[in-house]
């Protein structure tokens, strides 16, 4: 069998900082999890694996999400948590207002909102708009 072949090295970002780090936000829904829907762990899993693909390919021609996976394994990603649906249908109207390049997931066919990614952004940049979610337990 041919050797697996590796990941492209992380290059250095040109970012001045930390804070300035690109990263991919995913917001999932954590009502999904819970009573009375009660996914399984992989069916909502993959909601955020939807979104985040669903994200960086809407985006694929902005620099920062080529910057983003050329990462390789360095990429960060960070996983929130949206109580319910209003809250993330609320969430991406707000990010529309502010500009913030984003994509919501349906889950199909019934097309519930399950869970919205942003393209990669310079955390500083889009985190203010976030700080108020907690990571996804």
């Amino acid at each position: 069998a041919p050797p697996l072949r590796s990941l492209p090295a992380a290059r250095a970002l040109p970012y001045g900082d930390m804070a300035a780090a690109l990263v991919q936000y995913v917001v999932l829904r954590g009502d999904l999890a819970r009573p009375p829907r009660s996914w399984p762990l992989g069916a909502v899993v993959a909601q955020g694996c939807h979104a985040a693909l669903a994200a960086v390919h809407g985006y694929r021609e902005h620099p920062d999400t080529g910057a983003y996976l050329e990462q390789g394994g360095a990429m960060t990603t960070v996983v929130l948590e949206a109580p319910d649906e209003n809250f993330l249908l609320d969430l991406a109207e707000l990010l529309r207002e502010k500009g913030v390049d984003h994509w919501v997931w349906r889950e199909n066919p019934e097309g519930i909102p399950t869970c919205l990614a942003l393209r990669p952004y310079p955390k500083n940049l889009v985190q203010p708009h976030l700080r108020n979610l907690k990571l996804l337990k």
